[in-house]
């Protein structure tokens, strides 16, 4: 088997990224000191309550340990150069040896910067396991701005996103090897190894689709009009939370249709298989399904017994 070659990941100055992003991010909608403390109170709610939904819908034991925080733009920004500067050096970023690469990593910062306002004025929420203190952060201002521009009513969308965000610490909490793999992905990325690209698709794929298909199951108790919440949403959405981020950071191309068929392989499987079949695909990385079985989910039904047999 030939080795992997060494990665080489990018230099970046984190402390430009931070401060370019946060320069050129908007505060987002208009809102009293009432109002904004309103939504917030309500948001933490949401999420506290999602988690006994969650629990049932899914079928996954315990959400990964983490700090759940309300955060503005900027500070979305600030946390997820935190991440992704966590991310970059357990992948083997090393700090620049030469001026020539220190200038180079303040370029790169600024572009990384520029991409992570424009991510910050879109998500709502991202689940953030590489950082010295795992931590969810919804977005307020953007949940507002969402809400406001689809016409939907408030509280039941805060529940129903709080619900998608918290499927990810179940994720993560049910698979713990879960975020290793995914920085191994990343450094083969970086190494331009073959077919990187493709299982990086691949789980988050998976990842984002059960989310989809978790938060409308367990709305179904919590969010009366989740069914025209899933109609309006899709009918505006691109790849979001840490799809879109990832996407944006390494290059990916992020293509909708491909997030579309982890919610399709979900539904499937589930049909087919139970809540219970899905979840074996939380059990080992080898049973996370590739990018064509997420096509073709019975191909997946048929091979992971074999895997666990």
């Amino acid at each position: 088997m030939a080795e992997s070659a060494a990665p080489d990941v990018p230099d970046v100055d984190w402390r430009v990224a931070s401060a370019t992003g946060r320069l050129l991010v908007p505060s987002g909608p208009d809102l009293t000191r009432g109002e904004a403390a309103a939504v917030v109170a309500d948001l933490r709610a949401c999420a506290d309550r999602a988690t006994e939904a969650v629990a049932a819908a899914s079928g996954l034991d315990a959400p990964a340990a983490a700090d759940v925080l309300i955060v503005d733009r900027a500070g979305w920004v600030r946390g997820a150069v935190s991440m992704t500067e966590a991310m970059f050096r357990a992948a083997g970023q090393q700090p620049p040896a030469t001026m020539l690469r220190r200038i180079g990593g303040r370029f790169a910062a600024s572009q990384v910067g520029t991409g992570l306002a424009f991510v910050a004025t879109r998500i709502l929420g991202q689940f953030d396991p590489y950082s010295s203190t795992p931590r969810l952060l919804l977005v307020a201002p953007n949940v507002v701005a969402a809400e406001r521009a689809m016409a939907v009513e408030p509280h039941g969308f805060r529940q129903w996103v709080c619900l998608h965000e918290q499927t990810h610490r179940f994720q993560f909490g049910a698979a713990p090897w879960l975020s290793g793999r995914l920085l191994e992905l990343l450094r083969q990325v970086f190494a331009d190894e073959p077919d990187a690209l493709d299982r990086v698709t691949a789980v988050m794929s998976l990842l984002e689709g059960h989310a989809d298909v978790v938060m409308d199951a367990a709305g179904q108790q919590l969010v009366p009009q989740v069914a025209r919440l899933r109609e309006v949403f899709e009918a505006r959405r691109d790849a979001g939370g840490l799809i879109q981020l990832i996407s944006r950071l390494f290059g990916l191309r992020a293509k909708r249709e491909q997030y579309l068929s982890g919610a399709r392989f979900c539904r499937a499987v589930i049909a087919e298989a139970g809540v219970d079949g899905l979840n074996l695909a939380f059990r080992a990385p080898e049973l996370m399904p590739t990018s064509d079985e997420l096509l073709a989910p019975t191909d997946w039904l048929r091979r992971v017994p074999e895997r666990i047999g």
